[in-house]
């Protein structure tokens, strides 16, 4: 699948008030195929989650592992993360940009199996430039102290599961009308690549909306 364009949304936005982000999604120009699920964008559990499973603001992080952009935001993104304390984040695997992007992200989410996938996303993201090579991804994930015997055992046994995710991941962001990686759903707002300070500032900015929300 080639890459679409990248999301324009970023923290310029804020300054203009970005409305709720399926708001968002409906003001995209092209029509929309099918509603959009917010349960199952927030909540599935077959979705590997990381955070304060009880945090009060939610990141939803749309990511392919040969996104130079997404690796870009990652550290900020774990940063953020660990010192806030309070944010869940929910991470939705979206291969987009090449084969080996979907190999990436049927590895990780296989990895869930064995408590495992954010030892595999960090070591993924963690591989510099863009369109890493199977090889190459295999290798890091190799590093990151996976059992490799039940890796393999996994991804044939939750083959058809793993799929199912990925299915839902596209389905969940064409009806959002996303158009690149990394997408990030924080709390009401939606914004494109952030560095830790813009993340900082668009959480601040989620909790305020969502207090006036209650």
């Amino acid at each position: 699948m080639k890459r679409r364009d990248l999301l324009a949304f970023g923290l310029a936005a804020l300054a203009m008030g970005a409305a709720p982000w399926p708001a968002l999604a409906q003001s995209q120009p092209e029509p929309q195929s099918q509603p959009i699920d917010v349960e199952g964008i927030l909540n599935d559990p077959r979705v590997p989650t990381g955070g304060n499973p009880k945090g009060d603001v939610t990141i939803v992080a749309f990511l392919d592992y040969n996104c130079p952009y997404c690796k870009k935001s990652a550290p900020d993104l774990a940063r953020i993360v660990k010192e806030d304390g309070k944010i869940r984040v929910v991470y939705k695997d979206w291969p987009i940009l090449t084969e080996a992007s979907v190999y990436g992200a049927q590895m990780a989410l296989a990895a869930k199996y064995q408590g495992k996938y954010d030892a595999v996303h960090h070591a993924l993201m963690a591989i510099p430039g863009r369109r890493i090579p199977q090889e190459q991804m295999l290798e890091a994930i190799k590093g990151a102290g996976v059992d490799m015997a039940r890796l393999d055992a996994d991804l044939q046994a939750h083959g058809p599961e793993i799929v199912a995710v990925l299915k839902a991941n596209l389905a969940q962001a064409d009806s959002l009308g996303l158009r690149g990686t990394p997408t990030y759903l924080v709390g009401p707002l939606k914004a494109s690549t952030l560095d830790y300070a813009s993340f900082k500032r668009i959480v601040a900015e989620a909790r305020r909306r969502q207090a006036e929300e209650q």
